[in-house]
């Protein structure tokens, strides 16, 4: 089975990257699921019900979430749709759900959404929150998982990555939008990488206008944050998963820019 995770979708840009490129990708690379992270795709930051549903035509499967879950209301009315998931170590009772469980043909695949603490918002632990929906996939005996763990910083992805090493099939960072070259296949068979990276404008500071960004830097001064508009990109990883086990034959990354004919 052929899973392709796009990174991080930022505003337009990032969508008008998908739609233009995933048919071809879904072709080339025989991909089985897509699932893409969706927290900044309206706007910047946040999901509407409008942009779930631009996604979904675009051929995405699953949406993930992250620390700009709740940014927009209009997230409300879409948060219990069955192909979104938000972070699973949200405090109890909060709309929506952390996983889901999908057929491929005759195969399950549970997706997983967590999100990190560390220079984040005070979450439940990723860890332990981890080990309570790994025990109830057992009971219904779903080997094919992938985890996207929303979060900051290098090490504790790492570390998340190194817990799972053998329990899920994969693990995908995500969050600070630069694609990272370590992507393995772990010694226990888990799929590894630290960051996706993002899918939105290559010319920007992680999909916004740089001179924002810059001006931002030089006076300290509060900015409010635009999309940066120019040459888009697609970031994602493609991961081969041994269906009769779960573990990960491969995984590799793709970054590819999207051309608009014409111009």
């Amino acid at each position: 089975m052929n899973v392709l995770f796009i990174g991080d979708i930022i505003g337009g840009p990032g969508r008008n990257a998908v739609k233009g490129l995933l048919p071809v990708i879904v072709k080339e690379e025989k991909v089985d699921i897509v699932i893409a992270n969706g927290e900044n795709a309206a706007g910047g930051s946040g999901l509407t019900p409008s942009v779930a549903g631009e996604m979904f035509s675009s051929g995405i499967n699953v949406i993930t979430l992250g620390n700009h879950t709740w940014k927009r209301k209009e997230i409300l009315e879409i948060i219990d749709n069955k192909h979104i998931i938000r972070p699973a170590n949200f405090p109890p009772g909060v709309p929506g759900k952390g996983y889901i469980v999908m057929n491929n043909n005759e195969t399950k695949l549970a997706v997983i959404n967590l999100m990190g603490r560390v220079y984040m918002a005070d979450t439940d632990c990723p860890f332990r929150k981890l080990d309570e929906i790994m025990e109830e996939l057992s009971d219904k005996k779903i080997k094919n998982i992938i985890v996207d763990f929303h979060a900051e910083i290098t090490s504790e992805k790492i570390a998340f990555g190194w817990y799972l090493d053998g329990k899920v099939s994969a693990v995908i960072g995500t969050h600070t939008h630069v694609q990272t070259a370590d992507e393995r296949v772990m010694p226990q068979g888990t799929a590894y990488i630290t960051d996706a990276g993002m899918t939105g404008a290559r010319d920007s500071v992680i999909g916004v206008k740089k001179e924002i960004i810059l001006k931002k830097y030089l006076t300290q001064m509060p900015m409010r944050f635009e999309v940066a508009e120019g040459d888009p990109v697609l970031s994602a990883v493609i991961v081969d998963i041994d269906e009769l086990t779960g573990k990960a034959r491969g995984i590799r990354r793709i970054n590819r820019p999207f051309i608009k004919l014409g111009n």
